[in-house]
């Protein structure tokens, strides 16, 4: 079991901060000694769970990643109906979309849509982001009640702040941010879930905050709200609120 650990906290280190990995690089990261990284890593490339970069000794994620990552997103209904929803909004209004989800105290992209403005965010899909400081990770951690968030964030500095914020964003049916992850950059998401698997998704339109004003976004929040809402209808997702704009 030990094994398995340490390869999924080698895998945990990639991001769009660490797109590769040496041996030094696990040793300085995870406090292991060289030559069992040097195991570590020669075990992770057999089984494809790693790949070299050319004749380098940079090491990223194997082909088994990405076929387990498409495997992911193919099995779950609710990142397909959600991901209809923000590609569409993405082509309407050439802005970035993403299909967000939470673990714990993060979020992280795991579907993304390239806006076609001359001008738009770039895709930082698999960069994991604090929760309570992105409008996915608010619109996620507002479905959880307030004994649920406590707990959740039990010492930390920001949960009077947080608790405020997720009570708007209940009473309006979505989280918004203005450069808060990414200066320049605002962001609105809408979360809805499948009650059958226990999964929740955040659909969410980022947009230079430059470029858009409160009308523009109101009708980008309309349009992820529409398709959101029919997605809570069709998996009986019950805790869907429907945005006030």
């Amino acid at each position: 079991m030990s094994v398995l650990n340490n390869a999924a906290d080698v895998l945990r280190c990639f991001g769009n901060d660490c797109p590769d990995l040496t041996v030094s690089d696990v040793v300085r990261l995870l406090g292991m000694p060289k030559a069992n990284a040097s195991r570590l890593l020669k075990a992770m490339r057999e089984a494809n769970m790693l790949e070299t970069i050319g004749d380098s000794h940079r090491h990223r994620p194997g082909r088994l990643m990405l076929d387990l990552a498409a495997a992911y997103r193919r099995s779950s209904l609710l990142i397909g109906r959600a991901s209809e929803v923000v590609a569409e909004a993405s082509n309407t209004f050439g802005h970035t979309g993403y299909i967000s989800v939470r673990d714990g105290k993060e979020v992280t992209a795991v579907a993304d849509f390239q806006g076609t403005n001359a001008l738009r965010v770039v895709s930082n899909i698999g960069r994991r982001l604090p929760a309570h400081l992105s409008a996915t990770g608010r619109s996620l951690l507002a479905r959880l009640g307030e004994e649920a968030v406590h707990a959740l964030y039990a010492g930390h500095s920001a949960l009077h702040d947080l608790s405020e914020q997720l009570s708007k964003v209940r009473h309006q049916g979505f989280a918004y941010s203005s450069q808060e992850a990414t200066p320049g950059v605002d962001a609105i998401a809408i979360s809805v879930a499948d009650p059958r698997t226990d999964e929740a998704v955040s659909l969410c339109i980022v947009y230079p905050h430059a470029l858009v004003d409160t009308k523009g976004r109101n009708e980008m929040i309309a349009a992820l709200a529409k398709g959101a809402a029919r997605i809570a209808e069709d998996l009986g997702d019950s805790a869907f609120i429907a945005p006030r704009i």
